[in-house]
Formats: C-alpha cells, structure tokens, sequence
C-alpha cells in the first residue's frame, strides 16, 4: 500500500549567485529522485529553506526547471543560528510510496558533514 513519505536532503552553494543556486538545487533533486527510484510524478511537495546568506534566487524555478511543474512548493528562509552552516540549502520532498520502501536521504557538497550518518560508506 502506497502512503505519503518524506524525504531530506541538503547541498551548499560556493558563491550566492542565481545560477549556481539554480545547478546546485537541479543537482540535489536529481539525486534524490536517482537514490530512491522516484519519478517527479512521484513527488507532492517540497519545502525548501535558504540560509539568511542566500538572497539571489529561490529555489522553486530549478525544480520546475528539471520538470517539477505538478509539484508543490514553498521556500522560505532558515533560522540564523550562530556557527550553522553557511549558503545551505535544504529541502523536505513529500511523494507516494510503499510504507516499506527504504529512503536514502541525500547530502551533497558542504551539507555532507549535516548528517555522516546518512552518508553511504
């Protein structure tokens, strides 16, 4: 039986620039969709948040880019919390799958140190 399912994932960004925003979040989708053999049909939402220090695209138009047209979104600032982590952005996928289905979050770039124990070995 298929249920709602969530995913997360995170990447960083060298240079707050609009296209490098835009390769590193087409990266980060990609990657999630590859490591969970989903499809963006698969997909119902996705909330992505931005460290304060991101402020030259949002990242919704990459993922309508790589053909997330059906796909709910939302993006929205993260907290400014002392020593985080900078030019970080995050994101939260919400699609249908089977309850037993294994997830593989993905950590790319400078978000791998986020979460080590997600990292493949």
């Amino acid at each position: 039986m298929n249920a709602v399912r969530a995913l997360r994932g995170a990447t960083t960004v060298e240079n707050d620039t609009a296209d490098e925003i835009h390769e590193r979040v087409a990266e980060l989708l990609i990657a999630l969709l590859d490591a969970n053999g989903l499809e963006p049909a698969n997909v119902i939402s996705a909330l992505f948040s931005a460290t304060p220090d991101i402020r030259s695209a949002y990242p919704a138009p990459a993922a309508r880019a790589v053909g997330w047209s059906d796909v709910a979104m939302v993006c929205f600032q993260e907290m400014a919390v002392e020593g985080s982590l900078p030019r970080c952005i995050r994101v939260i996928l919400h699609f249908a799958a089977p309850d037993d289905r294994a997830l593989k979050h993905v950590y790319l770039r400078g978000a791998r140190g986020l979460r080590p124990d997600w990292q493949e070995k």
